[in-house]
C-alpha cells in the first residue's frame, strides 16, 4: 500500500469530480425517467427502449476519449504534451465519423430499431416520438465526450462538475416545460423528454467549448480538435490502443441490447422494472466508474514515469479502494430502494419486480465495482486493452447471453431468475481480473521519444 498522503489526496480529488461528473450526468436520463414515468409507464418503457440505442452508440464511441488518456497520461507523466494535441485530433474525427453512422441508422430504420427491444405497439409509438429528437443529441454528445477525454488524459478536472450541473439544471426546468406543458410549452410527453435531453447536451457542449477555447494546459485552440494528422507513428499506437475497446465497447453495448431485449420480449411489467431499477443502479454505478476514469490517469502517469516500483505499488493500493468503495455503493444503494421507489407511479408487478431487481443489484455491486475498476482502469489503463476484450467475449457471449436465453425462452424462468443470470459475470469476472492484476503482465510502455 502507497503511505503516501499526497497519493491519496489527488486520487480521491480527481475520484470525486469524475464520480460526481457520472453521477451528474446519468441523472440527466434518471430525471426523464422519473418526471416522464410520473407521465406514462407506456412512454417510460418507449423511452427505455430507445436510450438502449443510446447507450450502444456511448459504448461505441467511449474508446476514443480512452484512446486519448491512455496514452495521453504516460506523455504526461514524461512531461512531453506535444503528441497529446495530435491525440485529440484523431479522437474527434473517429468520434465525429461514428456519430454520423449513429444518426443515419436511426434517420433510415427508426422503427425496426426500435422494434428489436419492444413488441407492444402503443410503447413502439412513444419510443419512436422520444428517438425522432434524441438521435440530434449523438453528435453534441461525442463532441463533449472528447473534450472532456482531452482535459482528464492532463489530469485537469475543474470544468467537469460544474459543467454537468449546468446540464442537470437545464434539463429537468425543460423536462418540466416540455413533458408537462409547463411555463406556457405545449405537453410533449415522449417527444418533450427527448427536446430536453438535446436542449441541455447543446448548452452542455457550448459551456465546455468555452472553457476550452480560453483554457487548458495543452494552450489548445478549438481548431487543434480538427487539423490534419502528421505522426503516422502516433496512429498507430492510438488505433492499436482504441481497436480492443472499441470491439469491447460496441459488444457490451449490443450485449446490453440483447440483456433488454430479453426481458423486454417477457412482459410489460419486466421492461418497466428493468428502466426503474437500472436507472437507479446506474448512478450508483457511477462511484467505482468514476474511480475506474481517475485510475487510467494514475497507472497511465507512473507508467510513463518509468517507475516500475511505484506501477505494481499503485495498482494494489487501487484494488484495495476498489473493494471499499464497492462495498459502500451497495450499502447506499440498499438504503435508497424504498424511498427511490416511492418515486415512481407504477403497477404493483412492475413495483414488486423493481424491488427484486434492485436487491440483486445491490448484492453484485462489491465485485462489479471490483472487476470493472481493475478491468478499466488498472489492466486497460496500463496499455493491455485486448485483455477485457478477450475476458468479455468469453464470459458474455458464450455463457452469460446463452444461458439467460434459455432460462428466458426455454426453461420459462421468471424476469427475476432471468435478471440474475444476466448479471452473473459481473461476479465471475472478478477472479481473472485478480490474477491478471497481480501476477500477470499489463503495464505497457506506450509512448516515443522524440
Amino acid at each position: 500500500m502507497i503511505r503516501d498522503k499526497s497519493f491519496y489526496t489527488a486520487f480521491f480529488k480527481m475520484a470525486l469530480v469524475l464520480i460526481l461528473q457520472q453521477v451528474i450526468t446519468l441523472s440527466v436520463n434518471l430525471a426523464d425517467n422519473i418526471m416522464i414515468g410520473a407521465y406514462s409507464e407506456a412512454a417510460l418503457a418507449g423511452i427505455a427502449a430507445v436510450n438502449q440505442v443510446h447507450f450502444l452508440f456511448q459504448q461505441s464511441t467511449i474508446c476514443f476519449g480512452s484512446g486519448i488518456v491512455i496514452l495521453g497520461s504516460q506523455y504526461y507523466g514524461k512531461n512531453n504534451l506535444a503528441p497529446v494535441k495530435q491525440l485529440v485530433s484523431l479522437g474527434m474525427w473517429c468520434g465525429v465519423a461514428v456519430s454520423f453512422l449513429f444518426l443515419i441508422a436511426t434517420t433510415l430504420f427508426p422503427e425496426p430499431i426500435v422494434r428489436i427491444y419492444v413488441e407492444d405497439p402503443a410503447i413502439i409509438e412513444e419510443g419512436l416520438a422520444y428517438l425522432r429528437i434524441v438521435r440530434f443529441t449523438y453528435l453534441p454528445f461525442i463532441i463533449t465526450q472528447i473534450l472532456i477525454a482531452t482535459l482528464r488524459g492532463t489530469g485537469d478536472v475543474k470544468i467537469v462538475v460544474p459543467l454537468s450541473l449546468s446540464a442537470l439544471g437545464i434539463n429537468v426546468l425543460a423536462n418540466y416545460a416540455l413533458i408537462y406543458g409547463r411555463l406556457g410549452f405545449p405537453e410533449m410527453g415522449s417527444a418533450g423528454a427527448a427536446l430536453a435531453t438535446l436542449i441541455s447536451r447543446l448548452a452542455e457542449l457550448a459551456i465546455l467549448a468555452v472553457y476550452v477555447a480560453r483554457r487548458n494546459r495543452l494552450s489548445l485552440r478549438l481548431a487543434h480538435f480538427f487539423e490534419k494528422i502528421t505522426d503516422m507513428r502516433l496512429v498507430k499506437d492510438y488505433f492499436r490502443v482504441i481497436l480492443p475497446i472499441f470491439v469491447n465497447g460496441f459488444l457490451w453495448g449490443l450485449n446490453m441490447s440483447c440483456q433488454n431485449s430479453i426481458l423486454g420480449h417477457m412482459s410489460a411489467a419486466a421492461i418497466a422494472a428493468n428502466s426503474v431499477s437500472t436507472s437507479l443502479y446506474m448512478v450508483l454505478k457511477s462511484v467505482p466508474k468514476g474511480t475506474q476514469l481517475a485510475a487510467e490517469f494514475f497507472i497511465g502517469k507512473a507508467i510513463g514515469e518509468g517507475d516500475d516500483g511505484k506501477v505494481t505499488q499503485t495498482s494494489r493500493t487501487l484494488q484495495v479502494l476498489f473493494v471499499a468503495i464497492g462495498a459502500a455503493s451497495a450499502l447506499i444503494l440498499l438504503v435508497l430502494i424504498r424511498p427511490f421507489l416511492a418515486q415512481y407511479n407504477l403497477s404493483p408487478e412492475t413495483m414488486k419486480l423493481s424491488s427484486q431487481f434492485l436487491i440483486v443489484l445491490v448484492l453484485i455491486m462489491t465485485p462489479m465495482s471490483y472487476q470493472m475498476a481493475t478491468n478499466g482502469g488498472i489492466i486497460s489503463g496500463g496499455g493491455d486493452t485486448k485483455f477485457l476484450m478477450v475476458l468479455d467475449i468469453v464470459s458474455i457471449w458464450a455463457i452469460v447471453i446463452p444461458l439467460s436465453y434459455i432460462m428466458a425462452f426455454v426453461v420459462k424462468a421468471s424476469p427475476l431468475v432471468v435478471l440474475i443470470c444476466l448479471n452473473s459475470d459481473q461476479v465471475f469476472k472478478a477472479i481473472p481480473a485478480f490474477i491478471k492484476a497481480n501476477f500477470g503482465h499489463w503495464a505497457k510502455k506506450l509512448t516515443h521519444e522524440g
